[in-house]
């Protein structure tokens, strides 16, 4: 695992998405391995879909980073697809959830958690 906890992460969060992934950390415990894990995979109706969770496992094929004292952890294969991405916590009317938007993405699905990339 690279320790890029200096660099600049390649996808930003906006202020009420970092609330709410505080909160979600918070529900975990205090455990001090606990992290955003932010990705990719294979799947979904538009062909990759997206994964935020929490946790505690690292590889060599991570990259960590730090953004308002949230610990992210990005795998380096889903870094391409995720560069530039925001993601916002939106809660509207009574909805809520994370939405990405991913200048990588060619067409998103209808609920917003997969994408088709961009050649």
């Amino acid at each position: 695992m690279a320790d890029t906890t200096q660099q600049i992460c390649p996808v930003q969060f906006t202020e009420s998405a970092v609330k709410r992934l505080r909160a979600v950390l918070a529900k975990h415990g205090s455990a001090p391995d606990l992290r955003i894990r932010v990705g990719v995979r294979g799947g979904g109706c538009s062909g990759l879909s997206y994964v935020l969770d929490v946790d505690s496992h690292l590889t060599e094929k991570d990259d960590l980073y730090e953004v308002d004292g949230l610990p992210v952890v990005i795998d380096r294969k889903s870094r391409r697809f995720l560069e530039g991405t925001v993601v916002d916590y939106s809660f509207q009317n009574l909805l809520a959830g994370f939405v990405f938007l991913n200048p990588n993405a060619e067409r998103s699905c209808g609920c917003g958690t997969s994408f088709t990339p961009k050649l």
